[in-house]
């Protein structure tokens, strides 16, 4: 067996490398089989393709726990253009319509696989009675009628979900092709294009191993960014957040280090949550129809309403937008009319008159499993505080911010987007122009500015609002995409940027700082030759809290305080190059720090970059607290510089693809 300071190394070539577990890469790995088994039956091309997962696929990614509805299906309702219009709107008017367009009109049959999976699925009757999943019914596909809990939300049975989707994605691949407990760090360029990606590296969890991978073609689809920013749960709810915890920024970072140009990494994701649990509230307010009111029972939303007028056209919207929503929110907080309560007493006794019994029945304990689904944590709060909802109301608090690019968030890299976004159909009469803004497109769907390399889900920039069902159907359509890559580049023979040994020493790096330091002192925690990764992210924590509009300044920054944070951050990556690993576990934590570094300061930098509060109620620039429509209203893109270690922020321009009148009023 290796030595944990002399791992093996084992070197493996492919033409298709997944990096990711969670929906978006069981998407492309269900997907890609197909197209594979195409390309050699039309083309009589054998395309080799490995999906590694820093986990275990049946519970990673960020449906791991399980969810109670799937957030986007389209149906028969809406169209794709609505839904465009829809995601524009949440995040303040800057978003790729064409990506947002194309979802639309593929995310549906992402659904219809899950339910053939064996999802339940809730549906209604023909006298619009609600059945949970468990009564078989008519298959959405063949025209049964979902228990829609808002416009673009269907309700489920989902504790299992996400294993019921990674089992699909197995069968497809066969275990052969999956690589598990290995945490890919490092992306390679090519050694004769460095414009082209090469290659992939990572250690396992597991064991003394060192994985080299190259690729003509890779899909980072690795999640969001979670714990850059202290969260509001601290002492004996450290680490407790609301997206995974193992969300590291890791898409973000290792594409800007690939030379991947990024976009909006301005935008945060600061959802309003039940206080302290992080249970998700969308059922609350959709499904069991509650307001949320201030501490004095007023609904926040009608007393502030005016507050939305100095934010056209999206304060005007039907539904405003989510920071919106959240900068009413805050008022009240600010001004000392909380706590802010979620009016679930009112809200299930109004239910009860509408409802059958059997149905009041079912809604009364789907308000526990809409927990028991995704957020256990919150269920432990309510019976430690004796709260039965329909007795007693709940506290609302705005969490820390997160980074994401498939929630209500849009942040991620730029990629290429689809080629026939054109005229309108009879279908949608969706106002859809004829040609496309340039640098939208070039080739391949989901391609990043990294030739062969890809990305799905809460990698794709300026496209939120995908969630769980839009990140499947995002990485089938990149799976279509890359083989069509590889067979347009089959002379490609990829040649890594830097030697095996090279990369070896550099991953092992934090073992080999360990193994020489730990003697020095008798604690090995408390070392003037290193630090641990723990200290490290209290430290990034801190900072992020502090200068970049965290919780601690209610998400308040300025050029200043920026200023201050880029110094800090300038220190503590000086720092992190003597982060220590004792094992593996300290290993895979330190390198997430890495990426969260890196995922911080694209941060900062375009908050820096952005002369405006794109997203009030996300964070507040105190020097530039409006909105410029006029000067701003674009892209905010960045490109990192390995070499020189330097961010370069410019603008692209915003071009809307769909009319957006009809959201106004």
């Amino acid at each position: 067996m290796a030595e944990f300071g002399n791992p093996d190394v084992v070197e493996e070539s492919v033409d298709v490398l997944l990096i990711g577990g969670g929906m978006a890469c069981c998407g492309a790995g269900f997907e890609i089989m197909r197209w594979i088994e195409a390309a050699k039956k039309e083309k009589g091309v054998d395309i080799s393709v490995k999906l590694v997962d820093k986990a275990a696929m049946d519970r990673s990614g960020a449906v791991a726990q399980g969810l109670s509805a799937i957030n986007t299906y389209i149906g028969s309702e809406q169209d794709p253009a609505d839904y465009a219009r829809m995601v524009s709107n949440d995040l303040m008017g800057i978003t790729r319509d064409d990506l947002a367009y194309d979802l639309g009109r593929h995310v549906d049959e992402s659904v219809h696989l899950f339910e053939e999976w064996g999802l339940p699925i809730w549906k209604t009757d023909e006298n619009g009675e609600r059945f949970d999943g468990s009564k078989g019914m008519t298959s959405l596909k063949d025209g049964g009628k979902p228990v829609r809990s808002g416009k673009w939300q269907i309700m489920i049975n989902g504790e299992s979900y996400k294993w019921i989707v990674a089992e699909a994605t197995k069968k497809a691949l066969g275990t052969d092709r999956i690589q598990e407990r290995v945490f890919i760090v490092k992306l390679v360029n090519d050694k004769n294009d460095p414009s082209r990606i090469a290659g992939a590296v990572g250690f396992s969890t597991r064991d003394h191993k060192l994985f080299v991978y190259k690729a003509k073609a890779i899909l980072l689809a690795a999640g969001g960014c979670v714990n850059i920013f202290r969260p509001r749960s601290v002492g004996e709810g450290t680490g407790r957040a609301w997206y995974p915890v193992w969300n590291a920024g890791s898409t973000y970072s290792m594409a800007a280090e690939a030379g991947a140009e990024l976009t909006l990494m301005e935008n945060r994701f600061v959802p309003t949550r039940f206080k302290d649990g992080y249970g998700p509230v969308g059922a609350w307010f959709l499904l069991f129809k509650s307001q949320a009111t201030n501490a004095v029972g007023e609904t926040y939303m009608t007393r502030n309403k005016e507050m939305l007028d100095d934010y056209p056209p999206y304060g005007q919207a039907a539904v405003p937008a989510s920071c919106l929503r959240n900068h009413l929110m805050l008022k009240e907080m600010k001004e000392g009319r909380g706590p802010i309560w979620m009016d679930t007493v009112t809200a299930l006794a109004n239910l009860r008159e509408t409802l059958s019994p059997r149905e009041v029945k079912h809604l009364e304990a789907e308000a526990w499993e809409d927990f028991l689904d995704m957020c256990v944590g919150q269920c432990g709060i309510w019976v430690g505080e004796n709260i039965e909802p329909e007795k007693k109301n709940s506290e609302l608090m705005p969490t820390e911010p997160y980074l994401l690019g498939s929630h209500s968030g849009c942040c991620g890299i730029w990629t290429s987007g689809p080629t026939d976004v054109g005229a309108p159909t009879a279908e949608t009469e969706a106002g859809v122009p004829d040609h496309l803004p340039a640098g939208w497109n070039w080739g391949y769907r989901g391609m990043t500015t990294v030739k062969g390399l890809f990305t799905a889900g809460d990698g794709v920039g300026a496209s939120g609002h995908k969630f769980s069902s839009g990140s499947h159907a995002e990485g089938r359509m990149a799976a279509k995409s890359m083989v069509q890559y590889v067979l347009d580049n089959q002379d490609y023979n990829p040649e890594l940027d830097t030697a095996v040994e090279d990369l070896v020493a550099a991953i092992y790096q934090p073992v080999k700082t360990y193994l020489e330091h730990k003697d020095y002192t008798t604690a090995i925690d408390v070392n003037p030759n290193y630090i641990t990764p723990k200290m490290l992210q209290f430290r990034l924590q801190k900072i992020m809290d502090e200068y970049v509009a965290g919780v601690a300044t209610y998400y308040t920054t300025n050029a200043h305080m920026m200023e201050v944070a880029g110094e800090k951050l300038d220190m503590l990556k000086e720092d992190a190059e003597k982060m220590r690993a004792k094992d593996l576990h300290e290993l895979l934590r330190a390198w997430e720090n890495y990426h969260r570094i890196l995922t911080a300061e694209a941060h900062l930098k375009h908050i820096e970059f952005r002369q405006e509060s794109r997203y009030p109620g996300f964070y507040y620039r105190a020097d530039k607290n409006f909105v410029d429509e006029e000067n701003w209203h674009c892209f905010v893109n960045s490109i990192y510089d390995k070499e020189s270690k330097k961010w370069t922020c410019f603008k692209r321009a915003h071009v809307d693809l769909v009319d957006k009148s009809k959201l106004f009023k």
